[in-house]
C-alpha cells in the first residue's frame, strides 16, 4: 500500500499544495520554524576570561532517568570550543525580566565572552560552568557526549545540579520574546 492509499484509508487528503509554498534551505525552515515558540535560555560555559555563552531555544531534556539534557550550538559560535574545552554548561533558563540579559549573550550589541556576564550575579555549581543566581531555573552540566553534524554540534550533558528559581520565564516565537508567567 503506498503512504498517498495509507492516508486516503484514514481519510486524510494526500496534498502539497499548502506545504510547498516555500524553499527547502535554511531560510524557509528559519521561516517555518518562527511559528515554534521555545523557551528561551543562556547557554554558559568556561572560567574568568575564557567564559562566554549563548542565548538558545534549543536547549531540553533529552532523559529524566538518567537526568540528562540535550543543546544544539552551531560549531561556528564562541560557544561551541568553550563547552568542548571545559567539558562543562549550564542550562539557565531566561526569567520574564531578563530580556535584556537574553540579549546580550545573542550577541546583540556587540558584546563579547565575559562582557556578555555584565550586570548580572553569577556563581557556581558543581561543573564548574557560570550559573545565573536570579535564572527561573538552572541546570548544571558536564558534558557526556557531542555529536559534530552540519553547521553544529548536539551537546548531551549528565545533569550534576539543579537551582530552582521563581517568577515565569521567556518564550521566544516569530521574532520576538513573549512572557510566559508563573
Amino acid at each position: 500500500m503506498s503512504a498517498k492509499s495509507s492516508l486516503r484509508a484514514f481519510g486524510v487528503k494526500a496534498t502539497t499544495g499548502d506545504l510547498a509554498n516555500h524553499s527547502v534551505d535554511a531560510e524557509g525552515l528559519k521561516r517555518a520554524l518562527r511559528a515554534l515558540g521555545g523557551g528561551v535560555s543562556i547557554i554558559t560555559a568556561g572560567e574568568g576570561e575564557t567564559r562566554t555563552g549563548a542565548t538558545v531555544t534549543s536547549a531540553t531534556a533529552l532523559s529524566m532517568e538518567p537526568p540528562r539534557m540535550i543543546v544544539s550550538l552551531n560549531r561556528s559560535s564562541s560557544t561551541w570550543p568553550v563547552v568542548e574545552r571545559y567539558g562543562h554548561f549550564c542550562v539557565n533558563v531566561v526569567g520574564e525580566d531578563q530580556e535584556t540579559l537574553a540579549n546580550q549573550f545573542a550577541g546583540r550589541g556587540g558584546l563579547k565572552g565575559p562582557d556578555r556576564y555584565r550586570g548580572a550575579a553569577w556563581t557556581r555549581f558543581r561543573s564548574g560552568a557560570p550559573v545565573l543566581e536570579t535564572a527561573a531555573a538552572a541546570i548544571d552540566c558536564e558534558v557526556e557526549e557531542a555529536i559534530v553534524r552540519y553547521s553544529h554540534a548536539i551537546v548531551l550533558g549528565r545533569v550534576v545540579g539543579i537551582r530552582i528559581g521563581s517568577g515565569g520565564s521567556l518564550i521566544y516565537r516569530d521574532g520576538r520574546y513573549h512572557a510566559l508567567g508563573d
